[in-house]
């Protein structure tokens, strides 16, 4: 193959260089390191031409000074521009250049206190290219705060309309003119948006969302869109998710109308302020955020346009497989000869539920520096490595940089967070065994009831159909029915008169226990507090302290009161105020930063008969913020030592 490498004024006098092997041809602007063209399959741009140079494929940050505005009010947003262009590697095989910009602290107002290293790699016959940053701090930075990073692609909006981010999610989506006033109506949502008038009368009446292509990191691996004429795929993959903050559930933005994709790799949504990166005054840092690898395909008839598709799937796991690259020149990627790894098994002890210990299968375990338990889900400054345990609990945690790490774990169908109590060395070429590790989830007693199952969403309840007036029709018959817009006011539709009662042994979560706590909707815009009961009989009421373990699956600006058998002080056995920051009744998800928390209920409370347990969200006024819960449970006092023994016996020989 023969490269083409140069540089060239643009129109604009900008310099450009330009990088093409015989598949597609890169146009990049010196020094800034934008990415100005993509040339592939017969099409000269796929980025939009519509845009300014700076706008078409560039990284941005979000970031604020301490003392500031508060963290998720972004105090300055800026497009990151490099200063000095290298090329950093050629060879028959491959190119790789540098656009790096170096934090100057004697320069004239307020500075990204970052030094930037934005590398392109085009390599010879592949049909894609490869992209990543080096973040880092030089000793002597000021202090300041991380809220987001990412990569962000505008393709062209006459051609690529198509989108497509999992086998079930695929549309083709509203052109960027009709968020515009005469074409669509925006809602309370900012980001969401009414087509009254859409280009394309198909999507009349339907509500555009960003927000409603949000995935978790563990099921966003490619990502992107196809065009017409000519039928070009383009396709953002995440070979690893080892350098996105906040681990495999954290959900991040995919694609949306623009025509945009975005490569997230660190930001608030869906945790809130938890998730910002503090930095101190002269702290040293560095992260390689990346490689991605943007994939192009094609097909020459439209009949196999679902073809792309498929083929963009087995690429990322070709890349996955690859992974880590190579290829990657840079000193601080790690290449796997100075990676370690660390495998055991994990089991569960709950001599309340089984008698001996019980398989961790489908847990999810990982590796992070965050030293609490639950911890990882909000640790943004280093690398995290997650696997899933097979049917027998065995996990192989392969790739993993060298440092100093705690093991940390959850197991669906159990409350809580796992970390082991060891800190974990990881050096090049290690292979640590972890040997076999029990996980003892939070229980003082049996369980009187339950509500739910625990996997830390609240997938599992009663999610109600969309209003017509806000469908999408992509999720009308699918599992994610909570994507839809408005469904906060739905709860009112659905408990016209009365709020919500569940009855234990009689309700069912799924038809009878809306998915979140929201507040009511009082005439045609006011908002007041919502009080759920729960009902449940007790045969008898046993001396002691009954627990209440309250698994929480998001909360946003709420507040959250839980009463025995009468809603006063003396009745009040929880409270806790203004909780969450996730934001996920309005973005549409079910579940966000994780809590747990375990609450005493002296016996006191309690009768023989009939009880009442009572959870008010006690915050009002607005129709977006509220309570998803992922599992409740009350458990009974504690057996003697006896009583354990007795209960154990039995359970081993039932």
């Amino acid at each position: 193959m023969k490269w083409v490498f140069e540089e060239q004024f643009s129109f604009f006098s900008c310099m450009q260089v330009i990088l093409a092997n015989s598949i597609v041809k890169l146009t990049l602007v010196k020094p800034q390191g934008w990415l100005a063209g993509i040339k592939y399959g017969g099409m000269d741009n796929l980025l939009d031409i519509k845009s300014p140079e700076s706008h078409r494929g560039y990284w941005d940050v979000n970031w604020s000074v301490p003392g500031g505005l508060e963290p998720h009010q972004f105090n300055v947003r800026c497009r990151i521009s490099g200063t000095e262009y290298n090329v950093i590697h050629h060879s028959y095989d491959k190119i790789e250049v540098s656009f790096r910009t170096t934090y100057n602290p004697s320069g004239l107002g307020i500075k990204l206190p970052l030094s930037i290293d934005i590398r392109y790699i085009l390599q010879n016959g592949v049909s894609g290219f490869h992209c990543y940053a080096i973040y880092e701090r030089p000793t002597g930075c000021p202090a300041f705060d991380l809220s987001q990073t990412r990569m962000v692609f505008k393709l062209r909006r006459e051609k690529f309309h198509y989108m497509a981010i999992s086998d079930e999610k695929q549309r083709i989506m509203p052109m960027p003119e009709d968020l515009l006033p005469h074409r669509g109506k925006r809602l309370i949502v900012p980001e969401s948006v009414m087509l009254v008038n859409p280009i394309n009368p198909d999507l009349k009446g339907e509500v555009d969302d960003k927000y409603q292509y949000s995935m978790d990191n563990q099921e966003s691996g490619v990502h992107g869109w196809i065009s017409s004429e000519p039928l070009i795929g383009f396709w953002v993959i995440f070979p690893s998710h080892e350098f996105r903050s906040g681990g495999p559930t954290k959900q991040n933005l995919t694609v949306h109308t623009g025509p945009a994709c975005l490569a997230m790799f660190h930001g608030m949504h869906y945790i809130g302020d938890e998730m910002v990166t503090h930095f101190e005054a002269g702290e040293d840092w560095n992260k390689v955020f990346g490689p991605i690898f943007v994939y192009l395909n094609s097909t020459p008839t439209i009949s196999n346009a679902h073809s792309l598709w498929l083929d963009a799937k087995k690429q990322r796991l070709l890349e996955e497989a690859a992974w880590p690259y190579d290829f990657i020149s840079s000193k601080h990627y790690i290449r796997a000869a100075g990676r370690g790894s660390a495998y055991g098994k994990l089991v569960v002890q709950d001599k309340f539920l089984h008698g001996s210990l019980i398989p961790a299968k489908s847990a999810h375990v990982g590796l992070s520096v965050a030293k609490k338990a639950g911890g990882w889900q909000t640790e943004s400054k280093h690398y995290q490595f997650w696997v899933k345990t097979d049917s027998n609990g065995n996990f192989n945690i392969k790739n993993v940089i060298p440092g100093i790490y705690r093991l940390h774990g959850w197991v669906p169908g159990f409350i809580g967070d796992y970390l082991e109590k060891g800190f974990i060395d990881i050096t090049a070429g290690s292979e640590i065994q972890l040997g076999d590790l029990v996980y003892v989830p939070p229980r003082d007693g049996p369980t009187m009831w339950d509500i739910g199952f625990p996997d830390r969403t609240a997938s599992g309840y009663y999610v109600p159909d969309v209003s017509p007036i806000y469908a999408n029709r992509l999720f009308l018959n699918s599992q994610e029915k909570f994507r839809q817009y408005g469904l906060w006011d739905r709860y009112t539709d659905v408990n016209p008169e009365t709020e919500q009662t569940f009855t234990i042994g009689i309700s069912d979560p799924r038809k009878d226990w809306f998915f979140a706590q929201v507040n009511r909707k009082w005439g045609k815009s006011q908002y007041v507090p919502s009080t759920w009961t729960i009902k449940f009989i007790m045969d008898s009421v046993t001396t002691g302290t009954y627990k209440l373990r309250l698994a929480i699956a998001s909360a946003t600006r709420c507040s959250l009161e839980i009463c025995i058998n009468g809603m006063d002080p003396e009745h009040t056995v929880f409270e806790v105020l203004n909780l969450g920051t996730d934001n996920a009744v309005c973005r549409h998800g079910v579940h966000g930063l994780y809590r747990l928390f375990s609450i005493e209920v002296h016996s006191s409370l309690l009768i023989k008969g009939d009880n009442s347990m009572f959870l008010r969200q006690t915050k009002a006024g607005s129709a977006l913020c509220g309570i998803m819960y992922d599992y409740v449970r009350l458990e009974s006092p504690a057996f003697s030592e006896s009583s354990e023994q007795n209960f154990e016996f039995k359970a081993q020989t039932s």
